[in-house]
């Protein structure tokens, strides 16, 4: 039988081998076919829980609470540094056929080996911290980071310090990291918080010294003051630390002044009462020098920049919109998105009224008003802020006015000529005091013009260029001297623009076209003009302004090469850098007499319409 069996196993082989040589014959050579079942893992790791389920080849036991898990060592092994150093290395373990492992409870090792063998496991917020410890100790590193998942999705700007705290205490890095980000973006609703009262002064000097601190100036003084408050006994001594934290520049003087000067805790300390009265003196001298005639090095806390959740953006205001009638349109330019947003309308139609920026609020003022039955030149003066997205009116203007310019400049905002209520031509001046909320007159300009490039740098205001009364190009520059309150004038050649926005990048001011494709810059140091790239088409009635160191020039009107005026409605940036003009796309509409600026907000407190 047995030589039967083997003569019948070689022919068989004969015949599979004729078979393979046949498949082989006249084919070419065929590649190695590597085959991956998909499938083995999975239903390997399935058997193994099925014997360990039924007690088959089990070969040491976990016991907690009483309880004993029976398990294989191979497997356990196989799943977690820990055991493989406790059962591959001489330790008493290795020979033991029962582990007791302390500090752990039977339902959450049994979770836990239930997820070995399965790869499945429950985490609620009744268990999450108890499988987070044991996933640590057991070193079973993607078991502890899904339990800092689970809990950065339970993340709130109520529990967001608490998870700070907790994450410091398993240290987890990854909670930590989400839980300080959270902190720094919703500290408005985290410094209204408890919590933030038990933090210890490192911890508190770590959040308001941190330039990604998503929050007003305002705030940061209001939350160490209400951290002082909380245990004043311990902590008043700390009032000088914590202000220096505090970014002076970017406060407004009315608040800084009015409210934060006469503060007890702010009146206690010498030091305070120094920093604020070089800001005082600062402000009131309109001058840089005097950043030096303090007992404190007040320099540095003067130059602090905004923090980096502060950004800046291109607002465009009023004008004549699809030159149909003067628009009460306010659009604000998302540069993440390139797409235009809608902000609330001006409450009037105000037809060439003057836009400026000072801190952070958008002052609209004057114009003539067209909503009326019969047209009035105003002195209203509108404000906005991005924060809030309300419009609210501000102390009027001594003076009603329109087609004039405004400028800001430290804490002050000048206006200057237009047309007045007569409709005639002035030379007129005010200036309005954001400290204490008045308006007063100043020095009247040498000559007065109509639609001039203004600029304010270097405690002065430069008026360039413009038209006269009877609508004749003036080739003249006239300097204001801010803190002689005096005016000084100068004819130039170069100078030829009407209808044309002036912007500062650089020590430089630029002005952009008037009637001409021509763009010039005028350095304030070396008193001279520079060429720079010129306009696609001769503009004016357009506006400028500066963001993250480019200009960007919205609408006005065009002359084409036939000498027809167009409206437009064109979005443009020049690159000083480079000396070249980019499209940016176009406005929603055709727009002129309109007004562009930068406005600066908060992350997370902008109110979009």
């Amino acid at each position: 039988m047995k030589h039967e069996y083997v003569a019948s196993y070689k022919s068989q082989l004969f015949d599979n081998n004729n078979v393979i040589s046949l498949l082989s014959m006249d084919q070419p050579a065929v590649k190695v076919f590597h085959y991956k079942d998909k499938e083995q893992s999975s239903n390997l790791l399935l058997q193994l829980n099925r014997l360990r389920q039924d007690g088959i080849l089990t070969d040491v036991s976990l016991c907690s609470d009483n309880t004993e898990i029976a398990c294989h060592r191979n497997v356990l092994v196989s799943s977690s540094p820990y055991f493989r150093a406790m059962f591959c290395n001489n330790f008493l373990e290795r020979q033991q056929t029962k582990i007791n492992l302390k500090g752990i409870t039977s339902a959450i090792l049994s979770s836990i080996i239930d997820y070995v063998y399965t790869e499945l496991i429950s985490i609620s917020m009744e268990s999450v911290l108890s499988l987070m410890q044991a996933a640590s100790m057991l070193q079973y590193g993607r078991l502890f980071e899904a339990c800092s998942s689970f809990l950065q999705e339970q993340l709130s700007p109520d529990n967001c310090l608490s998870m700070i705290r907790l994450s410091e205490i398993m240290n987890c890095n990854s909670l930590r990291d989400k839980a300080k980000e959270m902190a720094m973006k919703s500290f408005s609703d985290v410094s209204a918080s408890e919590d933030l009262c038990e933090l210890s002064l490192p911890e508190l000097m770590g959040y308001l010294e941190d330039d990604s601190l998503c929050a007003e100036e305002e705030q940061v003084f209001e939350t160490l003051v209400a951290w002082i408050h909380h245990d004043p006994l311990s902590r008043r001594g700390a009032i000088s630390d914590l202000f220096k934290k505090v970014r002076l520049r970017h406060i407004h003087p009315t608040y800084l002044f009015q409210f934060i000067a006469n503060d007890p805790l702010i009146q206690s300390s010498t030091l305070c009462t120094e920093l604020i009265e070089s800001v005082r003196r600062l402000m009131f001298s309109v001058s840089s020098k005097c950043i030096g005639d303090t007992a404190v090095d007040f320099k540095p806390l003067w130059v602090a920049p905004r923090r980096y959740s502060c950004h800046d953006m291109l607002v465009v205001i009023g004008g004549r919109k699809n030159n149909e009638q003067t628009s009460r349109e306010a659009l604000v330019f998302d540069e993440e998105s390139e797409k235009w947003q809608w902000l609330a309308k001006l409450p009037i139609r105000l037809y060439k009224a003057s836009h400026v920026a000072l801190h952070s609020v958008l002052y609209v003022l004057g114009g003539l008003t067209t909503n009326t039955k019969h047209s009035q030149v105003s002195t209203t003066v509108y404000t906005l802020s991005l924060k809030t997205n309300q419009w609210w009116t501000a102390e009027p203007m001594l003076e009603p006015r329109f087609a004039h310019q405004s400028v800001s400049y430290l804490h002050f905002i000048f206006v200057l000529g237009g047309l007045g209520a007569d409709r005639r031509l002035t030379g007129s001046v005010e200036r309005y005091n954001s400290m204490f909320n008045q308006w007063e007159s100043m020095a009247p300009m040498p000559e007065a013009v109509l639609h001039p490039a203004v600029a304010a740098a270097n405690q002065r205001i430069y008026v360039f260029g413009g038209e006269d009364a009877m609508q004749n190009p003036v080739r003249l520059i006239q300097v204001y001297h801010i803190a002689r309150n005096m005016w000084s004038k100068m004819e130039n050649r170069t100078v030829k623009n009407v209808s044309a926005p002036a912007a500062i990048m650089d020590d430089k001011i630029f002005i952009i076209g008037g009637y001409t494709r021509r763009m010039i810059a005028y350095d304030t140091k070396a008193n001279r003009f520079i060429k720079c790239a010129n306009l696609k088409e001769r503009r004016m009635h357009h506006s400028a302004t500066v963001l993250n160191g480019k200009l960007f020039v919205t609408g006005g009107r065009y002359i084409n090469g036939h000498d027809v005026i167009h409206d437009s409605d064109n979005f443009e940036c020049y690159d000083p850098k480079t000396d070249t003009w980019t499209s940016k796309g176009t406005l929603p509409y055709k727009l002129f007499d309109h007004g562009s600026l930068t406005l600066t907000h908060v992350s997370q407190t902008w109110a979009k319409s």
